[in-house]
């Protein structure tokens, strides 16, 4: 018997739910390791289950990381529908639009800050693992809520239709990028509230730059979604 079969917890889980515990160990390894850190049988040693019990869930490591890219896209997807679903609505539609897309950006940046494993395992290798991420958040996906939220900017009147065009990488570019310094670039160390000010403020830049339609203004002047005023 190796190390990695010794004092097994064989009735620690029900069915199913090995699987989705050495999930969540993967991305706790990812926290600490990177996803270079993530196998199978350091999965199974920190679920604290043999190696061949976890081999039953998953043929390899490969296998593993796609399952957990999946789960990580799928509570990246929940993260900005939470950020979504918590606004009041409001009766200017420009407004009600503009506030909407500011809070999908929020949920993304704040998931990677929350998640940090998780958000580094979504986006580690070149699996595709779309579909089965959509299937768990409910048929739909994070690019696809992004994409509805910049037409309904140019529903509104907000952003110029002719500006729509592939209008989801530059608006993804923001919040990405802003999240990786965030995480793992010069900003990680910064503390609440400036953290709250440079993400109030790029999402606010990211708004005004599709400010071109025709009712963007008031609330191009005036909305702090789109200022970067601070939000009352």
């Amino acid at each position: 018997m190796t190390s990695d079969d010794a004092a097994p917890n064989r009735d620690a889980y029900h069915h199913g739910d090995l699987r989705n515990a050495l999930v969540a160990a993967s991305a706790e390894l990812a926290e600490t390791g990177g996803p270079d850190a993530v196998t199978v049988r350091a999965a199974a040693r920190a679920v604290g289950v043999t190696a061949t019990a976890a081999y039953r869930h998953f043929a390899g490591r490969d296998e593993l990381i796609a399952a957990a890219k999946t789960q990580a896209l799928a509570s990246l997807f929940g993260s900005m529908q939470t950020f979504l679903k918590s606004l009041a609505p409001q009766e200017d539609p420009v407004q009600d639009a503009v506030a909407q897309m500011y809070a999908i950006g929020q949920g993304y940046v704040r998931f990677a800050l929350a998640e940090r494993g998780l958000f580094r395992t979504a986006f580690y290798g070149d699996e595709q693992v779309v579909t089965e991420a959509k299937e768990l958040s409910g048929g739909d996906s994070a690019f696809e809520m992004l994409s509805r939220s910049l037409d309904d900017l140019v529903a509104v009147g907000f952003m110029d239709p002719r500006d729509r065009p592939e209008a989801e990488v530059a608006a993804w570019s923001m919040v990405h990028g802003l999240a990786m310094l965030m995480i793992d670039g010069p900003l990680r160390g910064l503390a609440e509230p400036a953290r709250a000010v440079l993400i109030h403020r790029t999402l606010a830049a990211s708004l005004r730059g599709f400010a071109d339609g025709p009712n963007a203004e008031p609330v191009r002047s005036t909305d702090p979604h789109v200022t970067g005023e601070p939000l009352r």
